[in-house]
């Protein structure tokens, strides 16, 4: 153990003296205040500590211990349901010791040591095992069941296990290895800047599913992708990241609440508990881990909140689960990255943000993924890393928007215009891309529609038409356009506003499912085709835009999911009927 003591203080950064015998990335207590605090530069016996809590008042030749152990979360049930800071400390049993104010340096166990919990063992005393491998299971929450498996580097074969309710810190196995006997508990640690090893990974070639329109018919992510939402404050990140959460089809959430200010953080502890998660019945928060370090929490301590997610989330992957991680923002930590920079004096790189960031953001969306994990079943888990980036003014050539987009593969820009319009979700569809549409239309094209992509790609067409047309239309108006052309803006509009306009506070619009999406499409180019044809006829476009089904088009996405075939195949016949109206005889 190193014992140096306080040279030097500079906001969260701390320079120690004395601390040739710790090393790079050890958690150091800092005072007798025991501050907590890890190593990030080493220069001799000096050491650079960044301090996770507010350092004001502390003194040069205060103690600085090194505990010999990386910044390390512990793993194990009690995850679920749980709201940590970004050093994995539970805010409810903090505020129980130290009150409302968070008093620095309480040090309370991140999984809670007096809850009790029923093991049930999966294998039996003689059976060998590798890491990996589930020894047992515990019913963490009515949807969660937590498969507590053998950590890595553990491999031998199993010499006691038994039934019964257990602490996390008890032994419920004991593996006999060549090193001798090894206690397993309830809970593993594991440092938080290594990622989670894993036996393959796979590509990304399932969809993960949101319900979301504009998100799962126009720029789908993959299970295991990865994702950026860039916007200007008040466009609509968090919102959107509030949906994904609730309705992705992810079996395990992670919210990292990263420098954000504390009432979204509120609205997600309020709203998750009452929200009725669809896939099970129960509430959200059943399958739900929050990680809070709001803009007025530690600055240090947004750096460790990102590891600490997606460390927790790489964890459940390991069972062979679907895990969703958002991040929100990406920007507050990379903001703590260049405040630290500063004060270590590196050699800035663009506005001021470290010459690394790339790196360490790549280092961050790397560890997502779709993979087996380890161990001798060969389970498959996802995780879907979605990452919300806040440029100053919605200024996407600002360093932290360029270096997330040259790593993620879906790129969700929102827009301040359609924001003002009171368009949600406020993703421009001339801006967004997703680079997982080849790998992921042999999936639709199978388990939905054959037309699924046919029919996105014609709708894209039509808004990207839209877009030129309405250059035209602003320079000389819209009596210049061709019928033709008109119908396509007519069209477009119907894309806009009832399918891609998606409100996310109502009770039956806030989801829909691909076969919902699927003939809403089918729907809108109903009518587009039909419109072509009649034209062709001798059609009157006054008359095919003012057709009383484009408002029972635009009304669709109110049915109920149980109803949509019967609605479809009225509207759709009203469709052809109503078209033949419009078809002007002419006169001899």
């Amino acid at each position: 153990m190193a014992i140096g003591k306080v040279l030097k203080v500079s906001g969260p950064l701390v320079i120690a003296e004395g601390m040739r015998d710790a090393n790079m990335f050890d958690v150091v207590r800092v005072s007798d205040k025991r501050l907590i605090g890890e190593i990030i530069e080493m220069h001799g016996d000096k050491a650079s500590v960044q301090v996770y809590e507010e350092t004001s008042g502390l003194g040069t030749g205060e103690p600085v211990v090194s505990t010999g152990e990386p910044m390390s979360v512990e793993l194990g049930p009690g995850l679920i349901g749980a709201i940590f800071d970004g050093i994995q400390r539970p805010l409810d049993d903090i505020m129980r010791v130290s009150g409302n104010n968070i008093a620095r340096g309480v040090e309370v166990a991140s999984l809670k040591r007096d809850k009790v919990w029923k093991f049930i063992p999966c294998l039996k005393i003689g059976d060998k095992v590798v890491a990996g491998d589930v020894v047992g299971t515990v019913q963490e929450t009515d949807v969660v069941l937590h498969k507590i498996m053998v950590p890595v580097g553990v491999e031998g074969e199993i010499s006691s296990i038994n039934e019964g309710e257990y602490h996390v810190n008890d032994t419920v196995c004991v593996v006999k290895t060549a090193k001798g006997d090894y206690n397993m508990t309830l809970m593993q640690k594991w440092p938080v800047r290594k990622g989670r090893p894993y036996a393959k990974k796979l590509s990304p070639d399932k969809p993960l599913i949101t319900g979301q329109r504009v998100v799962d018919t126009m720029f789908p992510i993959a299970k295991g992708g990865v994702a950026a939402i860039p916007g200007p404050f008040g466009s609509g990140k968090t919102v959107t990241q509030h949906q994904l959460a609730k309705w992705a089809e992810a079996d395990i959430v992670v919210y990292i609440g990263c420098g954000e200010r504390g009432n979204e953080m509120t609205d997600v502890l309020n709203e998750f508990p009452e929200l009725i998660d669809p896939h099970t019945g129960k509430s959200l928060m059943e399958r739900t881990v929050l990680i809070a370090n709001t803009s007025d929490m530690p600055v240090a301590a947004r750096e460790a909140s990102i590891y600490t997610g997606i460390t927790i989330a790489e964890y459940f992957r390991d069972m062979g689960y679907s895990v969703a991680l958002m991040a929100d923002s990406t920007s507050r930590w990379a903001e703590a990255l260049r405040e630290m920079s500063g004060r270590l004096e590196e050699m800035p790189g663009e506005e001021g943000y470290p010459a690394y960031l790339g790196s360490r953001l790549a280092q961050f969306y790397e560890r997502a993924g779709r993979v087996v994990s380890l161990g001798s079943e060969g389970r498959e888990g996802a995780l879907s890393a979605i990452g919300a980036v806040s440029p100053p003014g919605g200024d996407i050539s600002e360093p932290v928007s360029q270096a997330t987009l040259r790593i993620v593969k879906v790129f969700w820009g929102l827009d301040a215009s359609l924001a003002y319009k009171r368009h949600f979700p406020a993703i421009n569809w001339l801006t967004s891309y997703s680079l997982y549409l080849d790998l992921l239309s042999g999936w639709f094209k199978e388990n939905v529609s054959e037309d699924w992509m046919t029919l996105r790609g014609r709708m894209m067409s039509l808004l990207q038409d839209e877009a030129e047309l309405d250059e035209i239309v602003k320079l000389v108006g819209m009596d210049a356009l061709s019928a033709s052309d008109r119908l396509k803006m007519e069209t477009a509009r119907s894309i806009r506003e009832d399918f891609l306009h998606q409100l996310a506070f109502h009770e039956v619009d806030t989801y829909t499912s691909l076969d919902k999406q699927l003939l809403m499409m089918r729907l809108i180019l109903k009518y587009y085709d039909d419109a072509v044809s009649v034209l062709d006829k001798g059609g009157d476009i006054e008359k095919i835009s003012t057709l009383p089904v484009r408002e029972q088009i635009g009304r669709f996405k109110y049915v109920e999911e149980k109803d949509i075939n019967t609605e479809y195949e009225k509207v759709n016949a009203e469709i052809s009927k109503q078209m033949q109206t419009t078809i002007v005889k002419e006169e001899f």
